[in-house]
């Protein structure tokens, strides 16, 4: 079954980071917040990483062609480490703003509508968080799930500002809306460095996870009847789309079709337990000691 293209959840993106940003630099005209300049500035880092995403996205659905038999999934991977980058600068933006702020203390005017706002923004955050985080989840998407991550922690950056507001609007303890934007900061960069982290193991071709791959092995060891045998599995993970490859071992007295047929069925079977997965078989005759020399990713 073709996968629907998952760039309208990019525009569903990019729709709420600028509803989040109107809303968010209303409270801080209002306000004057360096909290809630601080979430706006994360709303606007939101809406790059959306922009970014819907490209990468519209890159990695290419079909493969010559240059690239193995297809664009990969180009995910460039989304979310721009991701990554544009969260470090915003808590860098944000640090600046809230030292200076730390410096030169100044109370918060009308919180209420500060509170209100921010409120809303958090609302369509955190419903458009769980929408992607779904799609992604269910599509495989680094992207999407990189950018629900983030939009969740945007979420609560904002509870933490209202709440940093209300307590300065009780306390009248100016100085605590700095210090906050500092915590958020320092959060920021904390989902910053993990989507990075996540996306460098991409490029590097982590092997796929754990437990897919011994659901793999249970598939061939079923199979591991009269005289056949496996070895060199291997896998790895390019964004939404997986690899896995081994070789089967059978009497070299069979004929090309009947081992033919049986890498059909193995195939056909692994295939049927995972979505948008690649596998790569090789048939060797069990009797001849040059197929064990060719185990490893450099062959012997």
């Amino acid at each position: 079954m073709r996968t629907p293209s998952l760039t309208r959840f990019a525009w569903i993106s990019i729709t709420a980071a600028l509803t989040t940003i109107a809303l968010k630099a209303v409270a801080f005209f209002w306000t004057g917040s360096v909290g809630l300049l601080s979430d706006a500035v994360e709303s606007f880092v939101n809406l790059i990483a959306a922009v970014v995403a819907l490209f990468a996205l519209r890159v990695a659905e290419r079909p493969p062609d010559k240059n690239h038999a193995y297809g664009y999934t990969k180009a995910e991977y460039f989304s979310s480490i721009a991701e990554g980058i544009f969260i470090l600068i915003a808590s860098a933006s944000i640090a600046i703003a809230a030292i200076s702020r730390l410096i030169h203390v100044s109370p918060i005017a009308q919180p209420l509508i500060g509170i209100v706002l921010s409120g809303l923004a958090s609302l369509v955050n955190f419903v458009i968080a769980l929408i992607l985080l779904r799609a992604g989840k269910k599509y495989r998407s680094i992207t999407l799930e990189s950018d629900a991550h983030h939009l969740m922690t945007d979420v609560w950056t904002s509870v933490a500002v209202v709440v940093g507001i209300i307590v300065v609007w009780m306390t009248n303890i100016y100085i605590l809306d700095p210090i906050i934007a500092l915590a958020v900061a320092v959060n920021i960069i904390f989902t910053g460095v993990r989507i990075l982290r996540e996306s460098v193991l991409g490029f590097m071709d982590t092997a796929i996870p754990e437990k897919d791959i011994a659901e793999i092995t249970n598939i061939l060891t079923s199979y591991c009847t009269n005289g056949i045998v496996y070895h060199g599995l291997r896998s790895r993970e390019s964004a939404s789309r997986r690899f896995v490859s081994f070789h089967i071992l059978v009497p070299g007295t069979w004929s090309v079709r009947k081992g033919h047929d049986l890498l059909e069925r193995i195939e056909k079977e692994i295939r049927s337990k995972f979505d948008k997965m690649t596998v790569t078989t090789h048939l060797e005759p069990l009797e001849d000691p040059r197929s064990e020399q060719d185990i490893s990713i450099d062959r012997e």
